[in-house]
C-alpha cells in the first residue's frame, strides 16, 4: 500500500533553539542586595595573606632560642665542676640536648615535602619519647667531677630551683613557634604544642646541664629530664591559643 512521503510524522515546532536563547539573554538579570555594614567593614580590614616560610621559622626560632639560651648561661654563670668532668660526656650529652631541641623544633615547625600542615604527628610522639629518653638517660649516664655536688634521692626535691630555670629556658622557643604556626594548624594543634615544649624543655636541659653541678642521677634525670616532659604539658595545655589566627 503505497503512503505519501512525510505522512504521520508531527509538525515542526514553531520557533528554534536560537530563538529561545535570545529570549533568554534580554531577560533582566535580577539586582543583588545590598551587602551590610558590617560585612563591608569586614572585607575593607582584609588584607593578603603572607605565606608561610617555614624553614626560616624553624632557623629564627633556632638562633634567637640559643642566643636566649647562652644569655641565661651568661647570668647564671657555667657549672663550677666543668673543668673536672669527662670531655666526650660534657661534649656528648650537650649534643644530645641540642639535637632534640633541633629535632621537635623542626618536626612542629616544617611541614614534609609537598605537604602544608607541619608534622604534627611526629612532633607529638617526639614529645612523649624524649620526655622519657631524657630522664631514663639522666639516671643512667650521668658523670662526677672535683667540685660536683651530691645531695642523693632524699634531697630530689630541693631541685625544684633548676625545674623553673628549665622551664624559663623554654618559654623562647615556645612562644615564638606558637605565633610562627598561628593559623596552620586546623588539627594537632595541641601535639605540635607538646612538640615546641619538648623542644623548649631540651634547651632547658642543655642550660642545666652546663649549668647546675649537682651530679646524682636522680637530680639529672628526674630534674633537668624531666624538664622536658613538665614544658611539654604547659605548652600543650597552654599554646594552642596562641596558635589561633
Amino acid at each position: 500500500m503505497n503512503t505519501r512521503e512525510g505522512e504521520g510524522q508531527m509538525p515542526p515546532p514553531q520557533g528554534s533553539s536560537l530563538d529561545l536563547d535570545q529570549s533568554l539573554r534580554e531577560l533582566p538579570l535580577p539586582t543583588p542586595p545590598p551587602i551590610g555594614g558590617e560585612l563591608a567593614a569586614e572585607l575593607d580590614r582584609m588584607a593578603p595573606a603572607e605565606p608561610r616560610r617555614p624553614w626560616i621559622d624553624f632557623a629564627r626560632v633556632f638562633a634567637v632560642s640559643l642566643v636566649y639560651g647562652a644569655a641565661l648561661l651568661a647570668y647564671f654563670t657555667l657549672r663550677r665542676d666543668l673543668h673536672g668532668l669527662p670531655r666526650s660526656w660534657v661534649i656528648g650529652y650537650g649534643l644530645a640536648w641540642l639535637v632534640g631541641f633541633s629535632a621537635l623544633s623542626w618536626a612542629a615547625l616544617v611541614p614534609p615535602r609537598g605537604g602544608v600542615m607541619p608534622r604534627w604527628r611526629a612532633a607529638g610522639i617526639g614529645a612523649v619519647l624524649a620526655s622519657v629518653v631524657f630522664v631514663i638517660a639522666g639516671l643512667v649516664f650521668h658523670e662526677s667531677g672535683p667540685g660536683s655536688v651530691h645531695l642523693g634521692l632524699a634531697h630530689v626535691a630541693r631541685g625544684y630551683r633548676c625545674l623553673e630555670l628549665g622551664v624559663a629556658s623554654a618559654l623562647v622557643p615556645v612562644v615564638l613557634g606558637a605565633l610562627f604556626l598561628r593559623g596552620a594548624l586546623p588539627v594537632g594543634a595541641r601535639w605540635a604544642a607538646a612538640g615546641l615544649g619538648a623542644a623548649g624543655g631540651s634547651l632547658g636541659g642543655l642550660v642545666l646541664h652546663l649549668h647546675c653541678p649537682i651530679a646524682d642521677g636522680w637530680h639529672v634525670g628526674l630534674i633537668h629530664g624531666g624538664v622536658v616532659g613538665i614544658s611539654a604539658i604547659l605548652a600543650a595545655a597552654l599554646a594552642p591559643r596562641a596558635m589561633e589566627r
